[in-house]
């Protein structure tokens, strides 16, 4: 093979692959190990502005030896835009993920201190998070420009939260979640807002429309995620919003004890 393709000509070809494919053949032969090293195939897999992206980080990135080092350094969450997101790469595809803080969230009333609070969280990756003291209108808006995002990329995102010992009212009602790409609704549902339970599945786990309910479930770094919905950027139009919800306002119940750190959006993986 050595003497059939030079070795630019290799690292072209396994462009057209994803990071771990490209890892994984480097082990064929000599002249694919070294292609698979190269700064021309690692530019491939890093964002198309990843020089913007750097300029937005709150820690400058050192000094890097390769492409393929850096690649790997932004496969790790980063805080961006004065630390109100993280950004990082999804390792073995190169798409972009993100995580929105609750300061960059839209939360009803979440500037009254009577029914929200703004504290630091051990275990968060933000400055602060935000708890729910009380109230009964519990509504959370999230946009991100598709710009941001994948092109042709199914997304997940997720509500991260946690509970305060004291939480109440939380799961009286399903609280209801929608995504919208640009004007079109692309997805609606239900889930529950309530503690896992060692994987038992409860009584509130009820049947709403027809749909099971999502709750939420541990993460592994001291936080929970629920599920709210998935989209399609098909990266047409880089002027559109994504606009994700979380809403219970038709009961009249008082509900507290919510702690957010924010939402999460990365992309589909088959579980």
């Amino acid at each position: 093979m050595d003497d059939l393709l030079p070795q630019d000509c290799v690292a072209r070809i396994l462009s057209f692959t994803s990071p771990r494919d490209a890892c994984r053949v480097s082990l064929v032969c000599t002249l694919v190990g070294a292609a698979a090293k190269t700064d021309d195939l690692w530019v491939k897999f890093l964002p198309s502005d990843y020089l913007e992206v750097l300029s937005r980080l709150v820690d400058s990135p050192l000094d890097f030896k390769s492409k393929k080092e850096l690649y790997l350094w932004l496969c790790s969450p980063n805080p961006i835009d004065n630390g109100n997101k993280m950004f990082w790469l999804d390792k073995s595809t190169s798409k972009r993920c993100y995580m929105l803080s609750a300061r960059e969230l839209s939360i009803t009333w979440g500037n009254d201190h009577l029914y929200w609070s703004w504290k630091p969280f051990i275990q968060s990756r933000f400055a602060e998070v935000a708890e729910l003291i009380t109230t009964w209108w519990l509504e959370i808006i999230a946009k991100i420009s598709t710009r941001m995002l994948s092109p042709k990329t199914t997304y997940t995102a997720h509500l991260i939260l946690n509970f305060a010992n004291r939480a109440y009212g939380l799961d009286a009602l399903p609280s209801e979640v929608s995504i919208e790409v640009g004007n079109r609704q692309v997805m609606r549902g239900t889930i529950l807002l309530r503690r896992p339970e060692d994987g038992k599945k409860q009584p509130s786990e009820r049947i709403f429309m027809g749909e099971e309910e999502r709750v939420p479930r541990e993460r592994g770094d001291g936080w929970l995620e629920i599920e709210l919905g998935e989209f399609f950027n098909d990266g047409l139009d880089d002027r559109e919003d994504v606009r994700m919800s979380v809403k219970e306002v038709k009961g009249v119940q008082l509900k507290g004890g919510l702690i957010v750190e924010g939402i999460e959006l990365r992309p589909w993986k088959e579980e």
